[in-house]
């Protein structure tokens, strides 16, 4: 990198760069005194050291979009940015940090209320290079909408990754000139800021219209040159005025009031001693080094500057659309990392592990998935210290055969006394598995720590980052990146295919670095009292899933094709119904012309808008069919829709993409179970997603018609009755609830009667019902306005006085909810039966909507958390009495408070029985836990 002379102007897109220093390192940082978050502040600094260390900047300034967020862009379209979701809280707090490290480092920020940092950029740099025909401006942000300000003294600089867009690089990159980015942002519009654009055009179109027409308005002059739904398009877009609408709104303008001469954007010297303070203030040990460095202040460097350090690490290549973040980061060069590569090192090796009090252990595979191949097992004891021991590689002589290995490491890695961990460490025990090892012993898991312990991200790059201030190798180095410059995925590598001297020190980090984390977890969780849970369920838990992937389920591929079928016969009839209905044809599946159909051809009453337009989400669908000021004839559409949907859906996203789940090998569907998808403690599943199997209706449920058993097995399932209001009785300690249950009366009809104050036997259809919305509905922190819609026929007032009764009549209830409320926003937290917490951040939000959200899921939390912490309780103990004892089941599915095994058909009778007991017996609860049982062929035939 060379220093650049000083007539260069280095112009800061400030909030861009502060976002994205945001996202580089998401939270898991604050300052030890303030308590201030500052992963974004750090990210940010660490991007200045490196301007400054690099480039010497003597021109600098920052622009920043001004607090009134209302630009002239809202006054000429006030949908403009409707899209963008509010920033994350911890965000804000960051901002006036970075203005101030900003200002110490001599950089003088600009803002102009109602012009956006674009503009005020844009301005700058037209004018300034105008007035200075020596000056060049590096522009450093990647926005698309600067590229318009592109000359040959002008260009866009990617701090981070030293990368600069020119003009030649702009034709190269999209084909086009500076000149023609206006009308190509014109086209293409940008979902982010809302601009509508032309729909269907993309980048590519986009180039392909400029370099024949050159301009939109010579496009515009042409269009009847255009064929086919690009001219209709076009000719739209032109006639509702979207196209001159997107055309204002792209253009940046270069007359902002702001008249800063290069004199006042002259770097005015770094106040190092007042950003001293602020960094051993908010903890920036490793900047305070750097800032020395910087400096020329050696006393209080503790590592030169040609040993890497801040200035030679980044978190993303080159490549990367996130950019990257210049931070002080250790690497793997400083580790002791090694490959095994003959039979007596493997046996020193084995020797040392056999007294050791933990190791982590790692894979290396050929591929993904849960059958690859392996390629190597990577061990850790020691910090800073680890070992890889391959069996694949491009030369078979620099490493030993793969029995030999598995072999000779199979005693220890099975051996339940040696302790293991890892990280996402099913994986790695599943590879094991397929290659003939059980692996025992495992005692921590630091991706499920970290989600325990409440971090942002558990993959291990960002844990690793936050956690340690270590950059690991990234996969990229070995076997190339996904995609190339233009965006096209290409082929990589598989990891037998890289030479071992740059497998071994990626490999090795991957189990050095666990057992890194694994030391600083572990007390963490035992300080947030959540040890018994990580070790009496959740660690357990990584077997119990393990065998459950594993095992997988058998699925009829026969009987998915004939329910798809017979569903794509009616989605047929269906839309020619709907499209004679309507009166002509149109494509359903399109909001925007099934709202024209609805609301202007058929004059329909508008129900609801969103920033978008006008909604056609089913919630709309279903009000326009269940209105009394609506003709019948007039509702046919609407309601012929939603069944469409329905019907559309199921063979979408499950008839076929079932089907494509089954693998040839087994005739079975392995789907994956997650323990950390959802912040409840839930587990989740994937590949596909079981959780979503439709079970409200008849023509849903019909798909577990599909899941069989193994000719001479049955299928048996085990589904907890009303889990969650069970554990709201026991939780709350409601005297009323727990009696319910307790004389085994239904538990709808006696709420009812409690509420209305009436015998059970008195109590009407209707009004268990409603008993029966607001049970469910209080565990979610229903609101008057939510039962309302809710229970047809109920307002608002009948709403608030059916929850007063409620409350009233269960006032252990109405206290339990308050002391969910109370503890999340006293502590930040809530915690379940077994001292799960959830962080509940948006409790104290200073927004009322985000304030009642964050009191819904303290409530929420609470119940489902617990519930889910005693299903995941109630599998680890069967599963654990199923090896013990040797029973003849196995453990295929646990979706939401259902479980499902599969037994032979002699044994599936007593199967069901020692099913039940484990799963009434997993808690002792003050509202006795009951389990609804059935066996069958197929899961269907269960229910």
């Amino acid at each position: 990198m060379a220093d650049q002379p000083d007539n260069t102007l280095y112009l800061i897109d400030g909030h861009a760069q502060m976002f994205r220093s945001y996202h580089a390192i998401r939270g898991g940082m604050s300052s030890p005194v303030t308590g201030e978050p500052t992963n974004a502040t750090f990210a940010f600094t660490g991007m200045l050291l490196k301007l400054f260390k690099d480039y010497h900047p003597a021109y600098a300034a920052m622009a920043i979009d001004s607090d009134d967020s209302k630009t002239f862009r809202h006054e000429i379209y006030p949908e403009y940015k409707a899209n963008r979701s509010e920033a994350p809280e911890d965000f804000g707090p960051q901002v006036p940090r970075m203005l101030e490290v900003t200002r110490l480092f001599g950089v003088p920020v600009l803002e102009v209320p109602g012009d956006e940092a674009d503009d005020i950029i844009a301005t700058l740099a037209t004018r300034l290079a105008e007035a200075h025909p020596d000056l060049r401006v590096r522009i450093v942000s990647k926005d698309k909408d600067l590229e318009q300000v592109l000359t040959d003294r002008i260009t866009l600089f990617d701090a981070h990754t030293d990368t600069e867009l020119d003009v030649p690089g702009l034709a190269e990159k999209k084909g086009i000139t500076p000149q023609q980015v206006i009308d190509y942002q014109t086209l293409i519009g940008d979902s982010t800021d809302n601009i509508p654009g032309v729909p269907g055009i993309g980048p590519k179109t986009a180039s392909k219209l400029l370099e024949r027409f050159g301009t939109v308005d010579n496009l515009i002059a042409h269009v009847d040159e255009l064929k086919g739904k690009q001219k209709e398009n076009i000719e739209a877009a032109i006639t509702s005025g979207d196209l001159n609408l997107s055309r204002q709104l792209v253009t940046l303008k270069r007359d902002v009031d702001c008249e800063v001469s290069l004199d006042e954007a002259k770097v005015g010297g770094i106040d190092g001693a007042a950003l001293h303070g602020v960094f051993k203030q908010l903890g920036f040990h490793r900047h305070v080094t750097d800032l020395d460095h910087l400096l020329g202040n050696k006393k209080n460097a503790d590592k030169p500057d040609d040993q890497g350090g801040l200035f030679g690490a980044t978190l993303f290549d080159s490549g990367s659309t996130d950019g990257g973040v210049a931070v002080n980061l250790r690497k793997a060069e400083a580790c002791d990392y090694r490959a095994i590569k003959t039979r007596d090192e493997l046996d020193r090796l084995i020797k040392n592990l056999e007294s050791q009090a933990l190791i982590a252990v790692d894979t290396e595979t050929i591929g993904l998935g849960h059958s690859a191949e392996l390629c190597g097992i990577c061990l850790a004891w020691e910090k800073d210290a680890a070992v890889y021991v391959p069996v694949a590689s491009p030369n078979p002589d620099e490493h030993l055969d793969r029995d030999t290995v598995l072999q000779s490491l199979k005693p220890v890695l099975e051996n339940p006394g040696i302790p293991k961990c890892g990280h996402n460490i099913k994986y790695d025990l599943l590879v094991l598995k397929h290659a003939g090892v059980e692996l025992r012993g495992i005692v921590f898991d630091s991706m499920i720590g970290a989600f325990l312990a409440g971090m942002p991200g558990q993959g291990m790059d960002a844990l690793a980052l936050s956690m340690l201030e270590r950059e690991l190798i990234p996969i990229s180095d070995l076997i190339g990146p996904r995609k190339n410059a233009s965006g096209r995925k290409v082929e990589q590598k598989t990891m037998d295919q890289v030479p071992l001297d740059l497998v071994t020190p990626y490999a090795a980090e991957d189990a050095d670095v666990t057992l890194q984390l694994t030391g600083l977890l572990r007390p963490k969780i035992a300080e947030m009292e959540m040890t018994r849970l990580c070790d009496a369920v959740e660690t357990p838990l990584i077997t119990v899933l393990a065998d459950m992937e594993d095992a997988g389920i058998r699925v009829d591929p026969e009987e998915l094709d004939r329910q798809r079928e017979a569903l794509q016969a009616r989605i047929d009839d269906l839309r020619d119904e709907i499209h004679e209905t309507a009166g002509g044809a149109f494509n359903i599946d399109s909001p925007k012309q099934l709202a024209e159909v609805l609301f202007t051809k058929l004059g329909l009453p508008v129900i609801k808008k969103t920033k978008t337009g006008v909604s056609t989400d089913v919630e709309v669908l279903e009000k326009l069919c269940e209105r009394d000021d609506i003709e019948e004839e007039l509702q046919r559409v609407p309601r012929l829709v939603v069944e469409y949907r329905q019907l559309t859906k199921l063979v979408g996203t499950y008839l076929v993409s079932l089907k494509e789940a089954i693998r040839e090998d087994s005739g079975r569907i392995h789907a994956s179970f997650h323990q950390t998808g959802a912040a409840t403690g839930r587990l989740s599943s994937s590949g596909p997603n079981l959780q979503n199997i439709p079970i409200r209706t008849d023509i849903g449920r019909e798909i577990r018609k599909a899941f069989v058993a193994e000719p001479g097995y049955r299928l048996v399932s085990a589904d907890y009755s009303q889990i969650e209001l069970r554990m709201l009785a026991h939780l709350s300690d409601d005297a009323n609830l727990i009696q319910a249950f307790a004389d085994g009366i239904d538990i709808h009809t006696a709420v009812a009667a409690q509420v209305f104050d009436l015998d059970l036997d008195d109590v009407t259809a209707d009004q268990r019902a409603h008993a029966k919305v607001i049970n469910f509905g209080i565990i979610y922190g229903v609101t008057p306005y939510g039962l309302a819609r809710r229970i047809e026929g109920l307002d608002l007032d009948g709403a608030k006085a059916l929850i007063a009764d409620y409350k009233a009549r269960f006032t252990g209830i109405d206290r339990f909810l308050d002391q969910c409320v109370d503890h999340a926003v006293q502590h930040g937290y809530v915690t379940t039966i077994l001292g799960r917490r959830r962080w509940i951040e948006e409790v104290n939000a200073r927004n009322p909507q985000r304030r009642a959200l964050g009191e819904r899921l303290a409530i929420n939390s609470v119940v489902q958390g617990s519930a889910a912490d005693l299903i995941k309780l109630a599998m680890v103990n069967l599963h654990r009495r199923v090896l013990n004892e040797s029973l003849p089941m196995r453990l295929l599915l646990q979706i939401h408070d259902e479980l499902v095994i599969e037994a032979p058909e002699p044994d599936a009778e007593a199967m069901a029985a020692v099913l039940r007991q484990e799963m009434e017996g997993a808690m002792d609860l003050k509202a006795p836990l009951k389990v609804d049982l059935g066996i069958g062929e197929d899961w269907y035939e269960t229910k």
